[in-house]
């Protein structure tokens, strides 16, 4: 059955989708930016704290290398954990609405009038049009879920995708610190390990500052900071501890 106005709809519900896209990416590659700052600044962290600990850039370099690992796995389960009781929380909806769609198809038609109705159709047309969704189960079900549930049972979060994702973003930016100790001769590895760090925490800094429209300078100096700040204070701790134990 084909309905007058019905491919108005979904071709204006289609650009309005492409007009979204680029605002999904945004939002992934601001969050594969915050998951790459994690790792650098954790792991620089716990490097420095066992560097002042022990003395010793062997010791450094495991603890990094244990840092990347353990960190890495530990986000991409919990990424895993959290998509996949959000993906299951939104299946049980779709499927709710799926349910109610296959006992009161009048009602659900109802539903999808008054909505076409607020967005500036006349009653007739509205009806119309919702009726011919209706005896479109599929159709209608995709309708009702991005009308009502603001869900879009054909692009749900993958808990894969995102556990892979998350992986990558905190084992690249815990590689940052712990590469230089790979690279560089002892004497000068952490000098080196720091001063990479640094440049990859003003490069985050900036780069969160373009996802929020903030200025770049300070967003940039307040990263290094705070990068900095953990450090030198885990540095300090250990140097501590590695005093009372000795």
């Amino acid at each position: 059955m084909k309905v007058r106005g019905l491919s108005v709809y979904t071709d204006s519900h289609a650009a309005t989708e492409r007009r979204h896209s680029p605002l999904s990416g945004a939002h992934d590659l601001r969050a594969v930016v915050f998951g790459m700052n994690d790792g650098l600044v954790s792991n620089l962290a716990l490097m420095f704290g066992v560097a002042g600990a022990s003395g010793a850039v062997d010791a450094a370099l495991l603890a990094g290398a244990a840092g990347l690992l353990a960190g890495s796995l530990s986000m991409a389960a919990g990424e895993y954990i959290s998509v996949r009781a959000q993906r299951e929380l939104h299946e049980s909806q779709i499927a709710l609405e799926r349910a109610e769609l296959d006992r009161y198809p009048e009602e659900e038609a109802g539903e999808l009038a008054a909505i076409f109705v607020a967005r500036g159709m006349t009653p007739a047309q509205a009806r119309s049009l919702a009726d011919g969704l209706v005896a479109d189960p599929d159709l209608a079900l995709q309708t009702l879920a991005r009308e009502e549930l603001g869900l879009d049972p054909q692009a749900l979060a993958s808990p894969w995708r995102a556990a892979v994702a998350s992986f990558l973003a905190f084992a690249v930016g815990a590689a940052v610190p712990l590469l230089p100790l790979l690279l560089v001769v002892p004497g000068h590895a952490l000098l080196a390990s720091a001063a990479a760090s640094a440049v990859a925490l003003i490069a985050f800094g900036a780069a969160v500052a373009l996802f929020s429209g903030q200025d770049v300078v300070p967003a940039s100096a307040r990263m290094l900071l705070i990068g900095a700040g953990a450090a030198l204070a885990t540095w300090l701790i250990g140097s501590a501890l590695g005093v009372a134990v000795a």
